[in-house]
């Protein structure tokens, strides 16, 4: 019996899905994209300071390790045989960046999360000296933000004396997740492999995107010296082998920042098609093809993917949130108004509106299209009335608001309206959520019954590279995806009224830093 299923099964491929709040590792069916097992575990983060976001790498090394020993226990109850997984493909939180030492293996400072907002005057000493900060969206795609990892490299730099003293004794490596577990996970100090992909590059500020090489000029401009620097490689190709655990010599051969590897796995593989996904931010990404399309409205130009080292590379626009799924967090670990993130829905559910309640989540200021750093969040509208179930309705439109704001920003650098939302991640289980985001976009909502298409994405990388070949990306033999679809089921004209209140008060959250030093404080 056993053999007879493993026999039906073929080539498995398992996909390690590093996230900010939780490490997952998912092991699919290469010929139908089944879903077979996963294990996940939830990451800390910590805040040591008022506006710091830090991780421990150790911490999510070791979750890597749990998650793969977890997962392949469980193949094995179900009697599927762990020696079919032919590959590993790696999905990270990206700009998150790691600085460790390649002598002892041992991370120099924690990791600094990609909201982590430490670098606002690291940023605007910079910018001074940079006008128009056109140099740098030229080259790179991005805005010179706190959001990516060279400024966050450049204060490891100015502030942590270890990480100054290992650089000037050539010990230091740079790495965003991705790099850090690659890695470890093909020996570490024992001939680990240093190299990280397009799409995590081309999230360093460092990367020229045109070249798709480390930019000796950005470099200069944020002295950071190259030789800490991964290899840049494309994001399906065998990096290195799996040095210990279950799956010790399994080739990791697909790497993609999360982002892109939702992309891959919603399978946008043709110019203009995008999806959302709803994590612990919000990114919503549009396939532009093989050329760079620079946005009016704020969003960020980026590397798409390369699946394949003589494929050619997809570029993307992208509008990014820093807070979504967070918002959820910080409902339960910092109000305390729920004790599990799913508990949220039967809470909005029994009230069904947000009774002009309106919740601007600006926790690590604004990124698209505002890129104001010095936002803070704000909860207005209360009355008497006001509870709870209110204030969970207005977190999750919140996050639909957001949405809808770069939504429009791509829209209108497009210039073609995209006529339904392909959306996957953690949030969209919320059917409260689709169906409001269903509303406020006014458009369907299309979600695949399967929505760990980040996992997905990775796997489908690895399992495609040269010298392992067991995925095939060709249209005709990509698997079809059933399916749920929101429709919109308010008028507009309510949808609008409700996205310009919501408006109002994002204007109140980016002037509140200005307010709150004024006599009274009040807004």
């Amino acid at each position: 019996m056993a053999a007879a299923k493993k026999a039906v099964l073929g080539p498995l491929v398992g996909a390690v899905d590093q996230g900010t709040s939780s490490t997952r590792f998912l092991v699919f069916n290469s010929k139908t994209a089944e879903l077979l097992s996963h294990h996940q575990v939830e990451i800390k983060q910590e805040f040591p300071r008022e506006g710091w976001v830090e991780q421990d790498p150790k911490e999510i090394l070791m979750s890597v390790y749990e998650c793969i020993e977890k997962t392949c226990e469980k193949l094995e109850q179900l009697n599927i045989d762990i020696s079919n997984i032919k590959a590993i493909g790696v999905s990270n939180q990206r700009e998150t960046t790691v600085v460790w030492d390649k002598i002892t293996g041992e991370p120099l400072y924690n990791a600094v999360v990609w909201l982590d907002l430490r670098t606002q005057s690291t940023v605007e000493n910079l910018s001074k000296r940079i006008p128009g900060n056109n140099f740098l969206k030229s080259k790179t795609g991005l805005p010179l933000s706190t959001y990516f990892s060279a400024v966050k490299v450049r204060w490891l730099l100015d502030n942590v004396k270890e990480v100054q003293r290992a650089v000037e004794e050539d010990r230091a490596l740079f790495g965003t997740i991705d790099s850090w577990l690659i890695w470890c996970l093909t020996g570490g100090t024992n001939g680990g492999v240093h190299c990280t992909d397009v799409t995590n590059a081309s999230r360093t500020m460092l990367f020229n995107i045109h070249s798709l090489e480390w930019d000796k000029e950005l470099c200069e401009f944020f002295e950071i010296p190259m030789k800490i620097l991964p290899n840049v490689r494309s994001s399906s190709e065998i990096y290195g082998l799996m040095k210990a655990g279950a799956l010790e010599g399994v080739p990791i051969s697909g790497c993609l920042g999360d982002q892109s590897a939702a992309l891959v796995g919603q399978m946008c593989f043709r110019d203009g098609q995008a999806k959302n996904t709803y994590g612990t931010g919000c990114f919503l990404l549009c396939n532009t093809g093989r050329k760079c399309v620079f946005s009016e409205h704020g969003l960020l130009t980026t590397v798409a993917y390369k699946l394949g080292r003589d494929k050619p590379v997809y570029y993307a626009l992208e509008g990014s949130v820093a807070i979504a799924g967070a918002v959820i967090r910080w409902l339960r670990d910092n109000l305390g108004i729920i004790n599990s993130s799913d508990e949220i829905e039967k809470l909005a559910k029994e009230v069904g509106t947000s009774y002009g309640c309106y919740f601007v989540p600006a926790f690590s200021g604004l990124y698209a299209p505002y890129w104001e750093p010095s936002a803070r969040g704000i909860i207005c509208g209360l009355t008497q009335f006001t509870n709870k179930c209110h204030i969970a309705f207005a977190a999750l439109e919140a996050v639909c608001f957001q949405t809808r704001e770069i939504l429009d920003a791509m829209n209108r650098d497009c210039g073609i309206p995209l006529s339904h939302l392909q959306v996957d991640g953690g949030m969209t289980n919320n059917k409260i959520l689709m169906q409001l985001q269903a509303d406020i976009l006014y458009i369907p909502v299309v979600k695949p019954s399967m929505p760990e298409t980040t996992a997905l994405g990775a796997a489908m990388a690895a399992g495609a590279a040269e010298g392992v070949g067991v995925w095939s990306l060709e249209p005709e033999d990509l698997s079809a995806v059933t399916v749920e679809r929101f429709e919109p089921q308010i008028n507009a004209e309510e949808s609008e009224i409700r996205f310009s209140t919501w408006k109002k008060a994002v204007m109140k959250s980016m002037g509140w830093v200005t307010a709150e030093s004024s006599e009274s404080g009040i807004l």
